[in-house]
């Protein structure tokens, strides 16, 4: 399937879809029937039918739901049935969060270096749970991260070593941070300490409907990590590859040790994430039940936030390769493929909601047209999750940054970032319409 070949007429993918309504992308399969997502080849199925999705990312769900001085319930219930009218089926959400000194961490997390629990964030869990259960939508669960700004892998090797490297650090620059932090995988307590976070997560059952998340069909997904990465320089990359993929196929085992209900994911961005490997990413995913990409046409340079009109033929031709590149290889895998982080900046790469969306439009039209060519060529493109949804939430100061311990319109862009960077607001009237128009086009028959 070559991506160049996008144009196709939404009125036939409708009428393949069955032009289901967009209650109908997130109702639950019929009584009696296995209600959990399943693979089945390059297809996901539920209930005996396939399954594909419109889903977003919102990290920050466990904390509204959490009764705390952050938390607010009421905003959460809001933010899930905006959510569902555009037709989102599935959120990915954040499930582990590691406090330490590394700089732009979240606080609070849901694990202390003495390995105390947030209690209430983990009840917060349970609560977004609870709610998307209730609207019978899904969700994709990550465990940890390989970024800072939610503690990570580096957190937990400062737990362990008492050294750490921060992201940005103008006295050690990129890429220092990744490769000091791949240095995880290899270091035994801190692998040893992360399963048993993993351990506790998955064997617990939710506080507010009593059910045990391996037994419930809310949960799509357990996700080893947000952007696992192999380090990024060549010869760390080399020299630690051995034990990353021991930690990809050891945690894999465990989940399935103590859940044969749900999917285990990755949650890797791709080839970039493997210095343009393709044997990289395909070995990654070996012992994982589907296969992720990411696109980050701002952030990877591929395009100028500064002068989008200028940059974007360019950076458009470098995202049709990187997808066709992807879809290559979950066909050669013979896996589900899922457009899982896609983000680009408003125009002007300004961060308030009254500042158009022109370029976002586009891109979002490029991504959600590869899905539909994939599905209506019979490929391996099953989900795809933008990134991501800021809601109601508004920044609170004029220079758009999130002030930690004081504020708490948690919104997609996370703390560290500027607030309104990627993120769609409530009131992104013209990417509400773009995300329902294909919610509609990739609708569950």
């Amino acid at each position: 399937m070559a991506l160049m070949d996008f144009t196709l007429d939404r009125r036939s993918l409708l009428a393949g879809a069955g032009a289901t309504s967009l209650a109908g992308c997130v109702t639950l399969p019929p009584a009696g029937s296995d209600r959990f997502v399943r693979r089945d080849g390059m297809r996901f199925t539920r209930g005996g039918r396939p399954y594909r999705y419109t889903g977003a990312n919102a990290w920050y769900l466990a904390w509204l739901g959490s009764d705390t001085k952050y938390g607010d319930r009421a905003r959460l219930g809001r933010e899930l049935d905006r959510l569902q009218a555009i037709g989102v089926g599935n959120v990915r959400l954040l499930a582990g969060a590691e406090e330490s000194p590394v700089r732009n961490s979240i606080k609070p997390g849901f694990e202390m270096q003495d390995g105390t629990l947030n209690t209430a964030l983990l009840a917060g869990l349970d609560t977004a749970m609870a709610e998307l259960g209730k609207r019978g939508m899904t969700a994709v669960l990550y465990i940890t991260n390989n970024w800072e700004w939610s503690g990570g892998m580096m957190s937990r090797l400062y737990w362990e070593t008492g050294k750490l490297k921060n992201m940005n650090d103008p006295a050690d620059p990129w890429p220092a941070f990744p490769d000091a932090g791949s240095a995880f995988y290899a270091n035994e307590p801190a692998v040893r300490r992360f399963f048993g976070y993993v351990r506790m997560l998955v064997t617990r059952t939710n506080s507010v409907t009593g059910l045990a998340y391996r037994d419930d069909p809310t949960l799509m997904a357990w996700q080893l990590g947000n952007e696992p990465r192999p380090g990024v320089s060549p010869a760390v990359m080399k020299a630690i590859l051995p034990a990353y993929y021991k930690w990809i196929g050891d945690s894999a085992a465990l989940i399935r040790s103590l859940d044969p209900n749900h999917l285990v994911s990755l949650g890797m961005e791709g080839t970039i994430a493997t210095n343009g490997s393709t044997e990289i990413v395909a070995r990654a995913h070996r012992d994982i039940d589907y296969m992720t990409a990411h696109v980050w046409p701002l952030n990877w340079g591929w395009v100028d936030g500064k002068n989008l009109a200028g940059t974007w033929d360019a950076g458009k031709a470098k995202v049709v390769d990187y997808i066709d590149t992807h879809v290559r290889l979950a066909r050669e895998a013979g896996k589900p493929l899922v457009f899982e982080e896609f983000g680009f900046p408003r125009d002007g790469e300004l961060y308030d909601p009254s500042v158009p969306t022109t370029f976002r439009q586009r891109y979002y039209r490029l991504i959600y047209g590869a899905a539909e060519a994939s599905l209506a060529a019979g490929g391996p493109v099953q989900g795809t999750n933008f990134w991501a949804w800021n809601g109601e939430a508004r920044a609170q100061h004029a220079d758009h940054h999130f002030v930690a311990g004081v504020d708490t319109q948690y919104m997609g862009d996370p703390p560290h970032e500027p607030q309104g960077w990627y993120g769609n607001f409530d009131s992104d009237a013209e990417m509400l319409a773009i995300i329902r128009e294909h919610a509609e086009a990739f609708a569950t028959n």
